[in-house]
């Protein structure tokens, strides 16, 4: 329902610069779930790595970073608890350094729900957007882990927009990273949570699941702007809009994870038509071909006006469970596409549960510039976790 680049900002993005598959031994290749592309059986505990191929990372053609990368496949679970397998990127600075480093898992905002849009996939071609920004991070000494989201990669439809996939899948990138045999990292690695747009809903979900999913890693903090807290509420917004296609991006994701919601049976035959060109299109294309497009037009009755629809939506709400670790949260004062005040509400709702939350708003720029211009500060913030600085909370 929601996020993210803007045709209009893609040249903005783009110009910041934004072997075969080897199973993993039997500890790590045992137990039931649903396989990987290579055909190993997923194992039996989240983030376990199913499948592990050497890979490399690019922030443009060719671009060196000296870094280390493996696409991998990882065991996760569904938002209806389900075993899946899903698929990453692992990224480790070669820099020398032998002792302990921090890991970042990092989602990336909205790329598309086709499988060759996944980041893993633009990683070594240097056409993945966030990559500028990733390499920030690389630049710290810091390793990565980069979710593709359930679906995105991986056999079914992308769970575009459904909160608690996101949120899990990111979770087990991290312990897959730290499980992954080469990456030199231990159980004690400290582990910072950081998206924006797409990637602000997944690390808020992320954020939020720790406590309860994840509790042995060790989450010093969140970084997280641009968040679709609301899905209705970002949909209102940009129904019949410039960002109207995100609504229907997000339909596909929330069908995807419940099939039971038959998006098909609400669609008219543009609808159908759309629907079926966009779960072949990247973002860019995605938007130009949903923009200013309202939903009673693609639609024989309107499935947000349903019950089973407005149920799904809320169960992908931002800011119902306390994060047990601090949060940087940002929102653009000019947000296009998702509305400023659907952040600060994620920032009330935090705040009344007694989270620790930096809150900042961006006074000048929009939706893309948002994560431009504060990826830096949320960075930086970040380190100051690792460095176990105390937090200056302005709830």
């Amino acid at each position: 329902m929601h996020t993210r680049i803007s045709f209009r900002s893609w040249a903005v993005v783009a110009a910041l610069g934004l072997s075969a598959i080897t199973p993993l031994g039997a500890a790590h290749a045992a137990g039931t779930g649903t396989a990987a592309e290579s055909g190993a059986s997923a194992p039996a505990s989240p983030g376990d790595i199913v499948s592990s191929e050497a890979s490399s990372f690019h922030p443009l053609p060719g671009q060196p970073t000296n870094t280390k990368a493996w696409k991998i496949h990882y065991r996760s679970t569904t938002a209806k608890g389900e075993p899946n397998t899903v698929s990453g990127t692992v990224i480790v600075p070669q820099d020398g350094r032998t002792g302990p480093r921090p890991l970042i898992t990092y989602a990336v905002g909205t790329v598309g729900v086709a499988d060759r849009c996944a980041p893993s996939a633009g990683f070594p071609r240097g056409t993945t957007m966030e990559a500028n920004l990733i390499q920030q991070l690389t630049l710290r000494g810091w390793a990565v882990a980069v979710t593709d989201y359930e679906g995105l990669g991986t056999p079914g439809d992308h769970t575009y927009t459904v909160g608690r996939s996101a949120g899990q899948a990111m979770l087990d990138a991290a312990r897959a990273a730290i499980r992954h045999p080469e990456a030199g990292l231990g159980k004690d690695t400290p582990v910072g949570i950081m998206g924006y747009s797409q990637g602000g809903q997944a690390s808020s979900w992320a954020a939020e699941l720790h406590g309860s999913y994840a509790p042995d890693l060790d989450v010093k903090g969140t970084a997280t702007g641009g968040v679709p807290g609301d899905l209705m509420k970002v949909a209102e917004f940009n129904d019949g809009s410039y960002g109207s296609g995100l609504i229907f991006m997000a339909a596909i994701g929330q069908n995807a994870a419940f099939p039971e919601l038959r998006l098909d049976s609400y669609l008219n035959p543009a609808g159908r038509t759309l629907i079926g060109a966009m779960k072949n299109t990247c973002v860019a294309d995605g938007a130009v071909l949903g923009s200013f497009k309202s939903i009673d037009s693609m639609t024989t009755k309107n499935p947000l006006d349903q019950p089973d629809w407005q149920r799904r939506l809320r169960e992908s709400q931002v800011g119902t469970t306390k994060p047990a670790a601090p949060v940087y949260l940002y929102h653009a004062l000019a947000d296009e596409l998702i509305p400023y005040g659907v952040g600060r509400q994620v920032r009330a709702d935090w705040c009344a549960k007694g989270a620790n939350v930096e809150w900042h708003t961006i006074p000048i720029g929009e939706h893309v510039s948002g994560v431009i211009t504060q990826s830096p500060h949320a960075a930086q913030w970040l380190a100051e976790r690792f460095a176990g600085k105390p937090v200056r909370g302005n709830c």
